[in-house]
């Protein structure tokens, strides 16, 4: 059956070619021309404009005030990122993006960093004018999109068109309750939990492993204190050792996260995504321990297909613990995906037909650093 030939949902994801709709109306815009590539199978991936503002704070604009009025009050200096510029770790920037959108009504957006922002600990949400909740663009707002970006373990050189963020688009109110997710799994296999075993409540549990390579123990990588910078440009360049330190299995059935320091692991089991379906990983469960999991939530359709060379891809856990040290176990439950259909078949999915960077993934860093 062909795309066209596919009956439309009322209610869901916009796939990319909706995304493509809209960019011919002119729902969405940019400063400079946006090329296919940009579009990606249930999101469209957002560009930094040409200056950075490195502000004393974050902020929500909140009803009354634009992004711009909040800046005059909170702006140390402006930032030239047209030849590329550093943003220092722990400091706090502020960055018009390059879209703008115009959404109608019943159209709502929701943003989040890409994978490779959230897998060097750079963390980055969505501004709009007037917005009272980060990464969310209401319905019927009009108007620039602003990105803001603190990098937490590296400094990181951007420049003019980096893409950190992307953005979904949403129509109507899908339903995505537990009993359809159950009925899912049971129809495709989410994951490789046997159904009648998986853990759904509020989206479909998954686990952290903390077996790792049988060979050589190897569970994961926490990043170095000091380090050189991050060129997000530079691919398959850096030398992961310059950057991390590899944490590996010992006696015991888990590893102790010391407080604020930012850890790269592996879920146990593997994920699929449907082609007629998008998944997020929830951020952050209050419930599940004193961490966080996870800056980086989307999960494309097609991602760990079998027919899109992805069979067997696990979730990478970007994982930042809190104030006092924790010990995380093997299998423990560290998050929930919550999936939502699309509202139609994407004329195009995640993986190796499209140069996806993590499909059929394991434990793996960021797509700037050397493979081993």
């Amino acid at each position: 059956m062909s795309d066209g030939d596919q009956k439309e949902l009322t209610a869901g994801i916009l796939p990319s070619q909706a995304l493509r709709a809209l960019i011919a109306q002119g729902v969405i815009t940019a400063t400079q021309p946006i090329p296919d590539d940009q579009v990606q199978p249930a999101s469209i991936d957002l560009r930094l404009g040409s200056v950075a503002y490195r502000v004393r704070a974050s902020f929500l604009p909140g009803r009354h005030s634009t992004v711009k009025q909040r800046l005059d009050t909170v702006e140390m200096h402006a930032i030239d990122l047209s030849e590329g510029a550093v943003l220092e770790r722990h400091c706090v920037y502020i960055v018009p993006l390059l879209e703008s959108v115009a959404l109608t009504p019943g159209l709502t957006a929701l943003a989040n960093p890409k994978s490779s922002t959230g897998r060097l600990d750079v963390f980055a949400r969505l501004i709009t004018d007037h917005g009272t909740e980060f990464d969310r663009v209401q319905a019927g707002y009009a108007g620039p999109l602003y990105a803001e970006i603190s990098p937490r373990a590296f400094s990181v050189r951007v420049h003019t068109g980096t893409k950190l963020l992307q953005l979904r688009l949403r129509r109507g109110e899908p339903s995505h309750d537990d009993s359809s997710l159950r009925a899912l799994h049971q129809a495709v296999s989410l994951n490789d939990t046997a159904p009648g075993q998986e853990n759904i409540k509020g989206g479909l549990a998954f686990t952290v492993d903390i077996q790792g390579d049988p060979d050589t123990g190897l569970v994961g990588y926490r990043a170095r204190s000091h380090t050189g910078l991050i060129d997000l440009a530079r691919i398959d360049h850096y030398e992961p050792l310059d950057f991390w330190e590899p944490v590996y299995r010992r006696g015991g059935t888990g590893i102790i996260l010391d407080p604020n320091d930012f850890y790269i692991l592996a879920s146990k089991e593997s994920v699929v995504v449907p082609a007629d379906h998008a998944a997020e990983m929830l951020a952050y469960d209050s419930l599940v321990g004193e961490f966080r999991v996870h800056y980086a939530g989307f999960f494309d359709p097609g991602f760990g297909l079998n027919e899109t060379g992805g069979a067997g891809s696990r979730a990478v856990l970007e994982v930042r613990a809190h104030e006092v040290p924790f010990l995380i176990e093997d299998g423990q439950v560290v998050g929930r995906l919550v999936y939502e259909r699309l509202t139609q078949r994407p004329d195009k999915l995640y993986g190796q037909g499209i140069g996806s960077n993590y499909q059929s993934q394991g434990l793996r860093l960021g797509k700037q650093f050397k493979r081993a």
